[in-house]
């Protein structure tokens, strides 16, 4: 196996936080002492996550087995989402800080080909992944993001499951999404008109009004039609008698009582 130097396109304030959170752990428990010090085990820990190399290649290029790169990896994956803040509380944050808006939005992360593909393929963008919701402030600064769900979710679907509606109606922020959230029970979630011929208050960026439910009888005959139908005489064909038709075939054989004949080749 060769080796060659590389470089990963993250700060080294990234570095250092990642490796105060390893070291404050190993204090927590008791763990006086490992083969990777908290500085080696970050940076470990943010090449796979970064470059997304294979942990054959993590472990040969750091001086493990890759046994315990993937300790490693998820040791520090679970840390970092626990340091994560909650919906709730980066909601009341957002709120304290005056921010007009939010910006709601889904995205998918691409993963490789596992065994059980088919909840994890998204037909939308033809590639398998795992299903993310964001939610950012009106400059684009990321404010807190939501568990990884199958890539096949829709977006509402898993901004239900997650609590971000409810959380936001609760808030009481004005919050922009895309037309994947048509049909959102809150008040607070702006989505754009989804069709053709946009109407006036939609152009002016007003929401639309809810409409009331469509009736079955609305794709039907009118009423008044139904209830008095016309009243019309059937006339006769010219050259046929009203009752000549065309004659009536004999009746089967199976329905006959006769045995069924069996076709030999």
């Amino acid at each position: 196996m060769l080796f060659y130097r590389a470089a990963v396109d993250l700060s080294r304030s990234t570095l250092n936080y990642v490796a105060g959170v390893i070291r404050r752990r190993r204090k927590a428990i008791g763990s006086t002492w490992r083969l990777l010090n908290p500085g080696r085990q970050a940076l470990l820990v943010l090449v796979y996550l970064r470059k997304d190399e294979t942990f054959a290649e993590i472990s040969a290029g750091f001086g493990v087995s890759a046994t315990t790169a993937w300790r490693y990896v998820e040791e520090v994956v679970m840390l970092l989402s626990a340091c994560s803040p909650k919906l709730a509380a980066s909601l009341r944050k957002a709120r304290k800080d005056g921010l007009t808006h939010l910006i709601l939005d889904g995205t998918l992360i691409h993963t490789d080909r596992v065994k059980a593909d088919r909840p994890y393929f998204s037909g939308k963008h033809r590639v398998h992944g795992m299903n993310a919701q964001v939610i950012a402030g009106p400059d684009g600064t990321i404010l807190w993001t939501s568990g990884a769900k199958p890539g096949r979710t829709h977006d509402l679907t898993a901004a239900r499951v997650w609590g971000i509606l409810r959380e936001l109606e609760k808030a009481g922020i004005l919050t922009l999404a895309d037309k994947a959230y048509q049909g959102a029970q809150a008040t607070v979630v702006i989505t754009p008109y989804k069709g053709k011929n946009k109407p006036e208050s939609q152009e002016a960026g007003e929401p639309l009004p809810r409409q009331a439910p469509r009736t079955w009888r609305t794709s039907e005959r009118p009423a008044q039609e139904l209830a008095h139908p016309p009243e019309t005489t059937v006339q006769p064909q010219q050259g046929r008698t009203p009752r000549q038709g065309h004659r009536r075939p004999a009746e089967s054989p199976c329905r006959s009582g006769l045995p069924r004949m069996k076709w030999v080749p």
